[in-house]
């Protein structure tokens, strides 16, 4: 179980979505968070004249499933991101980490850009405008246990303001996939609008499927995923169950790993009676599916 602690968010303008400090007692740094239309103002503030390290955060095209993040440092934190203002279009907010004593010089920094980097590659729940990685500085000891310990800080503060990405996925629990039986009618099947290539690539290639929104009440209660390719097909063509369900990107949307790789069925089609293709995910029972002989049938009430 982690430690329990207390975090201070200070909010100077008055505004809960504008610029926040954040610190914590014991802890030499502070976090400021702010919005790209509060930057001419939040670069006159002391604090970005000091070394440090920042997370610009937002999406590079509208259909992006996972944030785009820039992951930088510098001697002065606002000459470097006045010229990020300029030249990169995609953020909408940051994060800033400085030291309220002036203890973080330019070798701590590096080594916290090195390893915010490292881990959200790791992580895997974002896209990153970074060229390239770069390589672990040469700490002393002490120096290595000063920056791990500024690290830990960061990763606890970052998820309070709406940043979950340098955490890694916790797989939720899913009941493993079994007969039917006498529960056949209670809906454990998620039916999911796939196109061509995602279909190929993913949901056959990878054994999974992602970027999907599901109902609180469904999580625990989902055990096949079954795939509508969308046009020239327009039918239900392939099931899979599933073993867990994880976090995917920073929007609330989630994961479906397979237990084993998808089967064909006999296609599913769209039928006469639906005007409109499917468009969004939709909520069956496993029984109900298998014996269906058109989408209506899926799709009717429980």
């Amino acid at each position: 179980m982690a430690d329990p602690f207390t975090i201070r968010i200070f909010v100077p303008d008055g505004d809960p979505e504008g610029v926040r400090l954040i610190s914590r007692m014991n802890w030499t740094g502070l976090g400021l968070v702010f919005r790209r239309s509060d930057w001419s103002n939040v670069r006159q503030r002391p604090e970005m004249q000091s070394a440090g390290t920042y997370v610009l955060v937002g999406y590079d095209a509208e259909d992006d499933d996972r944030p785009t993040l820039y992951i930088g440092q510098a001697d002065g934190v606002n000459g470097r991101i006045d010229s990020h203002h300029k030249d990169k279009d995609f953020w909408d907010w940051a994060a800033v980490f400085v030291s309220t004593s002036g203890g973080l010089n330019r070798a701590h920094i590096t080594w916290l850009e090195y390893a915010l980097i490292k881990r959200a590659t790791e992580t895997g729940r974002c896209r990153l405008d970074n060229g390239n990685a770069p390589q672990e500085p040469v700490l002393t000891e002490a120096e290595k246990a000063d920056t791990h310990g500024f690290m830990k800080e960061i990763l606890q503060i970052l998820p309070l303001v709406g940043l979950r990405v340098f955490e890694f996925p916790k797989a939720m629990a899913v009941q493993r996939a079994t007969d039917p039986g006498v529960d056949g009618q209670k809906r454990d099947t998620i039916i999911v609008p796939a196109q061509k290539e995602g279909f190929q690539k993913v949901f056959l290639g990878e054994d999974c499927w992602y970027a999907i929104r599901i109902s609180g009440g469904m999580l625990d209660k989902i055990k096949y995923i079954a795939a509508y390719q969308t046009q020239p097909i327009s039918a239900i063509t392939h099931y899979a169950p599933v073993s867990c369900i994880e976090p995917y990107g920073d929007d609330g949307k989630y994961k479906l790993v397979f237990s084993e790789p998808a089967k064909s069925i006999e296609p599913i089609p769209l039928g006469d009676a639906l005007p409109t293709a499917m468009q969004n995910s939709r909520y069956t029972s496993f029984a109900r599916l298998r014996k269906a002989k058109k989408l209506t049938d899926v799709l009717g009430k429980n």
